[in-house]
């Protein structure tokens, strides 16, 4: 009796050992997904540092200048509207440094920034890579646009913050007084920090499909609860246009709430497919 004891508990031992091992492979495999991951970002932060004056004067000060795309293409609507307050002849942006150091982190912190954000598609792919195996075939079949529908999104938005948002708001804030005798100075920091996070706080909201997506095949959201509290949702995009926007004017705030708006109608519809591919595995079964 006691034998039999002894040889149950080693058998016991064994399958809490192979199961404890199961996980820490598990652990192993999703670190050298995260290593490949970083060194990614790494190289393409290595490449951005090099090439960093090219990329400071075009892409970061981009938004700070007259020139900008953002700006000449107000300028001709203004042109077709025959008004002269959308053109703008000058940003007043003065930067300035006010640490020893500032400038060198300041391009080590900005090259990381965007090799994170450049590396965002590839870091997707290596977490889809290590998710994927565990995945069922049909599951596997519905969510194998995840990587590209998400990198998409996201570039979607980033383009969105930076060449819509960024601009308008640095336009409002750099010309914006409460008195003449005070002069606009902003420490460079400043200036990158509001860029960036204009930028990548758009490019996560244009996420707002991926995660419908995930909410509806989980059963915690449906079309039908979607389409009851639209009039919430416009409340709520309403609050996100005016946190994201610093500018307090009608003109920008309505210019960031269209493009939410527009995701969540296409979130229903996601919703919605996820709903009939539900029904049709459920009709698989039954039969």
């Amino acid at each position: 009796m006691s034998d039999n004891r002894i040889v149950k508990a080693i058998k016991q031992k064994s399958k809490s050992m192979e199961a404890e091992m199961s996980f820490f492979d598990h652990i192993e495999e999703l670190r050298w997904h995260l290593v490949r991951s970083s060194i990614a970002i790494v190289i393409i932060t290595i490449g951005v540092f090099i090439y960093y004056d090219k990329i400071f004067d075009v892409v970061i000060m981009g938004p700070s200048k007259p020139t900008f795309w953002t700006y000449r293409m107000m300028c001709k609507i203004g042109d077709m509207l025959h008004s002269s307050g959308w053109c703008f002849d000058k940003i007043h942006v003065d930067l300035i440094n006010t640490e020893m150091a500032g400038q060198f982190t300041l391009q080590i912190n900005s090259s990381l920034l965007i090799g994170l954000t450049l590396g965002f598609p590839y870091l997707l792919w290596e977490l889809w890579r290590f998710i994927r195996p565990a995945l069922h075939e049909k599951e596997r079949k519905a969510a194998s646009g995840f990587v590209f529908y998400a990198s998409f999104l996201f570039a979607l938005g980033v383009l969105f913050g930076y060449y819509v948002i960024s601009p308008m708001s640095i336009n409002f804030l750099s010309s914006y007084t409460v008195s003449d005798k005070i002069k606009n100075l902003f420490d460079i920091d400043s200036y990158i920090s509001s860029v960036a996070t204009l930028t990548l706080a758009t490019g996560a909201v244009f996420e707002l499909p991926i995660l419908i997506y995930i909410l509806a095949n989980l059963g915690v959201l449906t079309a039908k609860i979607m389409r009851s509290t639209r009039r919430y949702a416009i409340v709520i995009i309403l609050i996100i246009a005016a946190v994201v926007t610093p500018t307090p004017d009608m003109l920008t705030m309505t210019v960031v709430s269209i493009p939410l708006f527009v995701l969540y109608e296409v979130g229903i519809v996601v919703a919605a497919i996820v709903e009939k591919r539900k029904l049709a595995r459920a009709k698989e079964l039954d039969l």
